[in-house]
């Protein structure tokens, strides 16, 4: 590492410190991101060793893996927003009628984890929260509820390939394969609910009583089940239009968001009132500023694979930890604290196929514990975050009632997860 390595290593822990304190400063963490990504590479573009060339290729190699990525999230949001819009959601939430509080833990826990294995762990929490909102009126046991969906959710997302971010990034990356994930690790993120949950349901007893319970109700939208199960059919049918005709995933989300976009504008278009409908209006709600923090966290982290800090750092890592197992579980409890998309991003750059290939235990591994780490603390996941914001959710509370039911949890997955390589490989 030469003293232009150590100016972007400088850069990015300036930059990341500015945006964990965003709460402080008020200056979004979007902001930050992109600004950090961009002084990052203007360093690593002057470092004289470097050829101009080669630099240009580094760049624009890195940025087509980024782009990858940055269109597989604005095709899901994209799909997910349309559904949510035309109310498709409320197929799931007119649905349960619970009394027992406990059986109301086990159902929308049990939803979140699959749901969040087809859309994504912050989507499903968003909308399991505002389904909570519905049903629940006591704040102490909706907060209870409400931590074990994320925690569900969480751990829901990361048996799929589309069901949590740095899943998905695994995935284009080549790291995994989407039937082997779902193989290998189904039992280990349904052991990391399940043990989570007793805590759960051992704290939580006897029913509601009807005055806990609130029914809204809004106006009616056309085709609120045709354009649900379309958008849940296409979201599933990404995985399979990569293996079918080996393309990468971003074009899979393309071609489900161009159907439903046709199905939109044939069912709505004759109609004035309907135009909120229409996906052009649609994509005006899609969450841009996050796409755009994703595509900075990662394009700072591809300048320090390039410039050689995260090699160096692998070998640190080999060095002193040495075990693999071990690596990905700190990484795991690292997502706590950090975000989980630059963890998974820095140990792909760290650590080559070469080194270790597709489906690997050590990826399998990385894929489960940066997925269900984040459920740790409140600020550790994006569906801890949203779940904090829609609730007012006490970052103390959620330490104190939450996060020792997720470490048994996560820590439940990890030995499941190394049962069945034991038994089965």
């Amino acid at each position: 590492m030469n003293e232009y390595s150590w100016i972007i290593t400088v850069i990015f822990v300036i930059g990341y410190f500015l945006i964990t304190i965003e709460h402080l400063t008020k200056i979004n963490k979007t902001a930050i991101a992109l600004l950090m990504a961009v002084f990052c590479w203007v360093v690593y573009f002057q470092d004289p060793s470097i050829s101009y060339e080669k630099d240009h290729y580094n760049f624009m190699h890195h940025l087509g893996d980024v782009s990858q990525i940055i269109f597989f999230l604005m095709g899901a949001l994209t799909i997910v927003e349309t559904i949510s819009v035309h109310q498709g959601f409320k197929v799931i939430t007119d649905s349960i009628r619970l009394s027992s509080k406990r059986r109301l833990l086990w159902t929308l826990g049990g939803i979140a984890f699959f749901l969040s294995a087809v859309l994504d762990n912050l989507t499903t929490t968003v909308v399991m929260i505002s389904l909570l909102d519905k049903l629940v009126k006591e704040r102490e046991v909706k907060w209870y509820i409400g931590g074990a969906i994320v925690i569900a959710a969480n751990a829901g997302g990361a048996w799929t390939p589309i069901g949590d971010v740095t899943t998905t990034m695994l995935w284009i990356g080549n790291q995994i394969s989407t039937l082997l994930i779902m193989r290998d690790l189904f039992f280990p993120s349904l052991a990391c609910m399940i043990v989570s949950f007793i805590p759960f349901h051992m704290q939580l007893t006897g029913k509601f009583t009807e005055e806990s319970r609130t029914v809204e109700t809004n106006k009616h939208v056309p085709h609120t089940s045709l354009i649900f199960f379309l958008g849940i059919a296409l979201l599933i049918f990404v995985p399979i239009f990569k293996i079918l005709t080996g393309l990468p995933p971003f074009m899979g989300m393309f071609f489900g968001v161009g159907l439903l976009w046709f199905v939109t504008d044939l069912i709505h278009s004759d109609h004035k009132a309907r135009d909120y409908l229409l996906v052009p209006n649609i994509l005006k709600e899609i969450d841009l500023a996050s796409i755009l923090f994703f595509l900075g966290i990662l394009l700072s982290i591809n300048s320090l694979d390039s410039s050689g800090v995260l090699p160096r750092l692998a070998q640190v890592f080999d060095t002193y930890i040495g075990n693999t197992t071990l690596i990905a579980v700190f990484i795991g409890l690292f997502s706590a604290i950090v975000d989980n998309v630059p963890l998974v991003a820095a140990a792909m750059g760290m650590y080559p196929l070469s080194q270790y290939p597709t489906d690997s235990q050590f990826w399998q591994l990385i894929a489960y514990c940066a997925g269900t780490g984040g459920s740790i603390l409140i600020i550790g996941s994006a569906a801890g975050v949203v779940f904090m914001g829609m609730e007012k959710v006490n970052f103390f509370w959620y330490v104190r009632k939450i996060s020792f039911p997720a470490l048994l949890g996560y820590f439940a997955g990890i030995g499941v997860y190394l049962l069945q390589q034991m038994l089965f490989h």
